[in-house]
C-alpha cells in the first residue's frame, strides 16, 4: 500500500512540474546503466538503446539531447513498462523492478547534412557504443581522422564530441613510378582533384583541389613518404594528421579552407642535400678561390716590384746623358 501511494506521489509530481524547469529537479536516485549503444543506420536514421541495472527504489535517467519518437521502456524478460516522461523529454523515471531495464527511441534532427558531410554534436556523460554504417570505413571524431577498417563502431567515454562522416566518398586512384617500380596512390574527397604530380627525386606529392572546408585524405604506399613531412595549400603551411595503416600505407587527411595547389613536401630529402651544398661544395670553392687570389696577389707583386726596377734604371740612364750634354757644353 505504502509504494502505491508513493508512486502517486512520484507521478503526481512529475505531471506537475513545468518543462522549463524539469532539468533542475531530480526525482529519484540516478540511474546505473549498464550499457548505452547509438545505431546509426544506412538511412542515417539514429536508434539509441539504454540498459539501466535493476533497483529497488524509482531511478530517473536522462535522454541523449534531440526529438525522442518511438520512446518503449521493457524488462529483459521483454515485459513492457510504464513510460514517465520527466520535462520535454528530458530524462524518464524508472519504478522499482527485479530485473534490468531496456529503454530504447529514435533519435531525430541531430544528424546534419551539408557540404557532402554529415555531422553529429553529441554530448552524453556516460560510457556511449556507436555503431555506424557498415559501408563506412573513415571517420572523423573531434576533427582527427580514425580509421575502422572492418570494425562495426566504436566507444566514447565521458562522451564529448563532433563526429563526421561521408557516405560514397569518391576516391581518385593515381600509379606512380619509382625506382623502376609501380604504386597506387589513392586520393578520397568530394573536392575536385587535378594536376597531380609525383617528383620521384624528392619523393614530393602535389596536386590542386577546387573545394571549401572538405576532407582531403591521401593513402601513400610507405615507400613513397619519409619519417617526416610537410603540407601546403600554395604558399601557406598547413595542419594535417596522419597515422599509418596496417605497416603498408600511411594515411595523411588535411581539411583546407579553400581552394588551391596542395603541396606534400618530404622534410627528409631537403635535409639531406643540405650537407653536400653547405660542407662538400663550398670548402672545394673556398680552397681554390683562396689559392686563386694568392698567385694573383704574388703575380701583381712580382709585376709591380719589376715596373719600380725599370722606373729606377731609366731614371738612372736619363741622368747619366744630361750630365754629359752637360759637361760638352762647357
Amino acid at each position: 500500500m505504502n509504494t502505491k501511494i508513493t508512486l502517486f506521489i512520484i507521478i503526481s509530481l512529475i505531471l506537475v512540474i513545468p518543462s522549463a524547469n524539469a532539468q533542475e529537479i531530480n526525482i529519484g536516485e540516478k540511474a546505473v546503466q549498464k550499457s548505452v549503444e547509438v545505431v546509426i543506420n544506412d538511412d542515417n536514421e539514429i536508434h539509441v538503446k539504454h540498459i539501466v541495472m535493476s533497483a529497488n527504489s524509482p531511478q530517473q535517467m536522462k535522454l541523449i539531447d534531440g526529438i525522442v519518437e518511438n520512446l518503449t521502456i521493457t524488462d529483459e524478460k521483454g515485459k513492457e513498462q510504464l513510460v514517465t516522461v520527466i520535462g520535454d523529454n528530458y530524462a524518464v523515471m524508472i519504478f522499482p523492478s527485479d530485473n534490468n531495464s531496456i529503454i530504447e527511441y529514435d533519435l531525430k534532427d541531430v544528424l546534419l547534412f551539408k557540404n557532402n558531410i554529415w555531422t553529429l554534436d553529441f554530448l552524453y556523460l556516460e560510457t556511449t557504443t556507436f555503431i555506424i554504417p557498415e559501408k563506412l570505413d573513415l571517420i572523423f571524431v573531434n576533427n582527427r581522422p580514425v580509421y575502422l577498417d572492418d570494425k562495426k563502431g566504436f566507444s566514447c567515454h565521458g562522451c564529448q564530441m563532433i563526429l563526421e562522416y561521408s557516405i560514397n566518398e569518391p576516391k581518385i586512384l593515381k600509379n606512380v613510378n619509382f625506382e623502376n617500380k609501380e604504386f597506387l596512390i589513392e586520393v578520397r574527397t568530394f573536392a575536385e582533384i587535378d594536376k597531380f604530380n609525383f617528383e620521384q627525386l624528392t619523393k614530393n606529392i602535389s596536386f590542386h583541389i577546387n573545394g571549401e572546408n572538405q576532407f582531403v585524405t591521401t593513402i601513400i604506399p610507405i615507400e613513397l613518404v619519409s619519417e617526416s613531412y610537410d603540407v601546403f595549400i600554395g604558399d601557406k603551411k598547413i595542419g594535417y594528421h596522419n597515422y599509418v595503416n596496417n605497416g603498408t600505407h600511411v594515411w595523411l587527411n588535411v581539411r583546407p579552407d579553400n581552394s588551391g595547389d596542395v603541396s606534400i613536401i618530404n622534410t627528409a630529402s631537403i635535409a639531406n642535400e643540405k650537407p653536400i651544398i653547405q660542407t662538400d661544395m663550398p670548402k672545394t670553392s673556398v680552397s681554390n678561390v683562396n689559392q686563386d687570389i694568392v698567385v694573383y696577389v704574388l703575380l701583381g707583386v712580382i709585376v709591380i716590384v719589376g715596373l719600380v726596377v725599370m722606373v729606377i734604371i731609366i731614371r738612372k740612364k736619363k741622368s747619366s746623358g744630361t750630365s754629359v750634354i752637360e759637361d760638352n757644353n762647357i
